[in-house]
């Protein structure tokens, strides 16, 4: 296909999944994943632009959910979300790892692989769901975001320890993203809260923002690291700003417009490109069975202490924290360009792992909305 079409068709993908997921009450992240499947699996191919914007906007939607965590009410609440988000990462983490080596005789390394990349909770899905549905307003909503987080965590780290062996890079990734968050933290309101920046329409707020999060895709790369963490981090200490100085949030809403228009959806797309149904198909039985393993692992790790913790969402939490993207693909596709799974199964892995963002995700908005949530608002 002449890549001089692929922005027109990006830019169409965009705009019809919006004017879907309106039409149908649909997370607008579904319809894009949905739509990114078939159109790469109709000869749309990903262009270097593309990839490096998806995985820019995977971070900016991890920011943004850092803002949208009460950092009081996961001081106060961390046992629940602890226990959710850590069994959310155990379970699945361990359930693919016996089934794929003991049973389906994966390679120890291609089993963890696999164990890393369904073990995951997509921070992404779960915002941009909850935000669309006005629930990152909520209790119930605050404690998944921070509960996410947790099994993110646990993901990354486990990555990390097993396959990733530090450099000096990765030293100075640490120490650089350490710096930056301290400098932001200390230095925000004078930047968000100048005067002279004020409803500029050059918007050096937005900017200051979008540069520190290069910054961190920079020398992630560099340091062989993830800047999903720092990124995180950077939004809940921010977060206190937002809470504290009403001012404020209108950059975080102006940032949220920005980044929804055209860095998030192109983020999703890409997500659902990576699907290969031909390769999926081939290797049919395995998929439904991993996928099957990983919906039935996150249930077993997470209802019941949902259950205890957030009766009135339990369903609904344990289905969204069964979702999987980024830190799925991330991983991966780490393995496979560490030669550690081969083209089949890594194609499966993504496969199962979009599939876990869209199914679940419908499931929980279609049927297991909390209800009465002006009563698990906070005051």
């Amino acid at each position: 296909m002449n890549s001089e079409y692929i922005p027109l068709i990006v830019g169409s993908l965009i705009l019809i999944s919006s004017l879907i997921s309106f039409r149908i009450g649909i997370s607008v992240a579904i319809i894009e994943i949905l739509l990114g499947a078939i159109a790469g699996n109709s000869g749309l191919g990903t262009e270097g632009w593309m990839i490096y914007l998806a995985n820019f906007g995977g971070i900016i939607l991890t920011y943004l959910a850092g803002t949208e965590i009460d950092t009081k009410m996961m001081r106060d609440n961390f046992k629940e979300s602890f226990l959710i988000g850590f069994f959310s990462f155990l379970m699945p983490f361990l359930g693919t790892i016996i089934y794929t080596y003991f049973i389906s005789d994966w390679t120890l390394q291609a089993s963890l692989i696999a164990g890393v990349a369904l073990s995951t909770t997509s921070l992404a899905v779960v915002y941009s769901v909850l935000v669309e549905t006005g629930l990152s307003k909520t209790v119930i909503g605050k404690k998944i975001m921070s509960a996410t987080f947790i099994t993110d965590m646990g993901t990354a780290l486990a990555l990390s320890i097993m396959f990733i062996k530090p450099t000096f890079y990765t030293l100075l990734f640490v120490l650089v993203s350490a710096g930056l968050i301290f400098l932001v933290y200390k230095y925000a309101l004078m930047i968000l809260r100048n005067p002279r920046w004020a409803n500029k329409i050059i918007e050096p707020e937005i900017k200051f923002i979008f540069f520190v999060l290069l910054a961190f895709i920079y020398f992630a790369k560099l340091g062989e690291g993830h800047a999903v963490l720092p990124a995180f981090v950077l939004g809940l200490i921010m977060s206190k700003h937002f809470k504290e100085h009403r001012k404020t949030v209108i950059v975080r809403d102006k940032f949220r417009t920005v980044a929804y228009a055209f860095v998030t959806p192109v983020f999703f797309i890409v997500g659902g490109m990576k699907i290969s149904l031909p390769l999926i198909l081939s290797a049919i039985g395995i998929f439904i069975i991993l996928f099957a393993v990983k919906m039935i692992t996150k249930f077993f790790g997470v209802y019941f202490f949902a259950k205890k913790y957030m009766p009135d969402g339990k369903i609904y939490t344990t289905l969204l924290m069964s979702t999987g993207l980024t830190f799925g693909t991330i991983s991966s596709l780490y393995g496979l360009q560490a030669g550690l799974i081969d083209q089949v199964q890594y194609s499966v892995l993504v496969g199962v792992v979009v599939a876990s963002a869209v199914i679940p995700t419908f499931i929980a908005q279609k049927w297991f909305m909390p209800h009465h949530t002006e009563d698990l608002t906070e005051d």
